[in-house]
């Protein structure tokens, strides 16, 4: 009996003001869903890129792949994830695109748009958690949104100051040099919305679990509506 009470005790303990849990802590399953998006970023760059004459910078579908890891997994494991591919570049692994791998590349005029990755999967994944949570449709649309505005905040803005730096040119010529790439991030944007809705509808729980466990109600699958 003084297990049951105390187990009830548990169970009935008030949320912080903040409605999310201090304890709350990755599982397996979270390392797992970060180590496997961090190899489909990796994967995407093995995809040969188209290269822009003048700018250095080839266009690649990795774009694509890191704004789909943040609107499936949201914030914090989009963060992980595409950081984790990031830091294992840096550190040797040939997985940039056309094989490039180190420090070094930080040096060249991908540098910004290399820096801008994590950062733009974390910022579609807390967006994409936003549009979950509130039940905007048409959802697709929202997506879109929030993918193609964090790489309009983010890549667009980052990628051109690389090229600046690292191509030794003027910020006029480098945002001018940049606008190349907006063609195929709209289309890439326009790829990876649909995709995420259709793992969100396949795997209701992959993002939406979590946001009930941290204190918000869970919206419920487009099958319960």
């Amino acid at each position: 009996m003084a297990q049951l009470k105390e187990e009830t005790v548990t169970e009935q303990t008030p949320l912080p003001a903040g409605g999310t849990r201090s304890t709350e802590r990755w599982g397996a399953r979270d390392l797992a869903l970060v180590a496997v998006f961090a190899a489909l970023v990796a994967a995407s760059a093995l995809v040969p890129g188209i290269s822009i004459g003048g700018v250095g910078v080839p266009i690649t579908i990795q774009t694509l792949a890191v704004v789909l890891t943040g609107l499936v997994l949201g914030g914090p494991r989009a963060i992980a994830a595409v950081g984790l591919y990031v830091v294992l570049g840096l550190a040797g692994l040939p997985i940039f695109s056309q094989g490039r791998a180190g420090l070094g590349v930080l040096a060249g005029p991908s540098a910004g748009y290399i820096i801008a990755f994590p950062l733009v999967a974390g910022l579609a994944g807390f967006l994409a958690t936003r549009v979950l949570r509130r039940r905007l449709k048409p959802r697709t649309l929202w997506f879109f949104l929030a993918a193609f505005g964090s790489s309009l905040l983010l890549t667009h803005t980052l990628g051109p100051l690389g090229i600046m730096i690292n191509g030794r040119t003027s910020l006029s010529a480098a945002f001018l040099a940049d606008l190349a790439f907006y063609p195929g991030d709209i289309l890439k944007n326009l790829v990876a919305a649909p995709l995420a809705v259709a793992l969100h509808r396949a795997f209701p729980d992959i993002l939406l679990r979590r946001a009930a466990a941290q204190g918000a109600p869970a919206p419920a699958s487009d099958e319960q509506r």
